[in-house]
């Protein structure tokens, strides 16, 4: 059958960029998707195929996927890895960035994963792999719209794998934990933004300078975007991949303590560890 072909969304940095690096190092034809291609010379300069993509626009999706099939006539591997962090009190949120949010980190998704499908059920076979987050999974205060996007993720993916083991299809979500990149600073950013005045102000920078120092490249107790993009390898080679893998720093003990804590110790463990007053105002 010659070499595996992956789609990589959200490749022009972080995760995807090094996610896309891996499976092509791994013999992958990969194809790294990004609004900006030029962000992605680099990738191109390795070998790897770049184009441009906005996960948002069901035409662009499927534009990018009937190229592929045009040109390799299947597709193995997607990747779902395109999305960002839209922070803010609920309060001060405009709805207009709440569906932006759930726009890309989900509808965005739905897209991708609805263009490959009908390549897959005709081969038998493939691998959907969504990038979650272990904020798919529990809350931090000021991310209502974010985790609200990655819950929805861990729902839809539950739902699909169901709909397409028949197929031969498998579904998998990776549930990252604390990862350097430069998420934690456009989160941090939008927040400040939204809600850095106001009655919600020292909460927005105590959680935006938490963001802020998880994105410099020394930061301690994170992990570098490589220990993810192993896992997704190791997902979109394994002959039958687990349902989910949870990779990076203070993932798996935080979703353990959250499994076994009841809903207001865990509240407790979060505001204190976010530097948030644990008081009534």
């Amino acid at each position: 059958m010659g070499h595996k072909i992956a789609l990589v969304t959200g490749a022009s940095s972080g995760i995807g960029e090094s996610t896309a690096r891996h499976l092509h190092d791994a013999g992958f034809v990969v194809y790294g998707a990004a609004r900006r291609v030029d962000r992605m010379a680099a990738l191109a300069a390795a070998g790897l195929h770049t184009v441009a993509l906005d996960v948002t626009d069901e035409s662009s999706a499927e534009k990018v996927v009937a190229d592929i099939l045009a040109a390799h006539g299947r597709i193995d591997v997607l990747v779902n890895n395109a999305g960002y962090g839209s922070y803010g009190a609920l309060e001060d949120v405009p709805m207009s960035e709440a569906r932006s949010q759930i726009e890309v980190n989900v509808f965005g998704l739905a897209n991708l994963t609805r263009a490959v499908l009908p390549a897959m059920r005709a081969q038998r076979s493939g691998t959907v792999i969504n990038i979650s987050s272990m904020g798919g999974r529990l809350a931090t205060p000021l991310g209502a719209w974010y985790h609200a996007s990655k819950f929805a993720v861990e729902g839809l993916s539950d739902a699909l794998r169901l709909e397409l083991r028949r197929f031969g299809i498998d579904v998998v979500v990776i549930e990252p934990g604390l990862i350097r990149t430069e998420w934690g600073s456009i989160a941090a950013r939008k927040l400040r933004a939204t809600s850095g005045s106001g009655p919600y102000g020292d909460q927005a920078e105590a959680i935006a300078v938490s963001l802020d120092n998880g994105s410099r490249p020394d930061a301690p107790r994170t992990s570098p975007p490589d220990v993810v993009a192993r896992v997704v390898t190791r997902a979109a080679t394994a002959r039958r991949p687990r349902t989910r893998y949870v990779a990076g720093f203070g993932a798996r003990p935080l979703l353990i303590t959250r499994r076994v804590l009841p809903d207001r110790a865990f509240d407790a463990l979060i505001t204190r560890s976010s530097g948030l007053p644990t008081s009534h105002a």
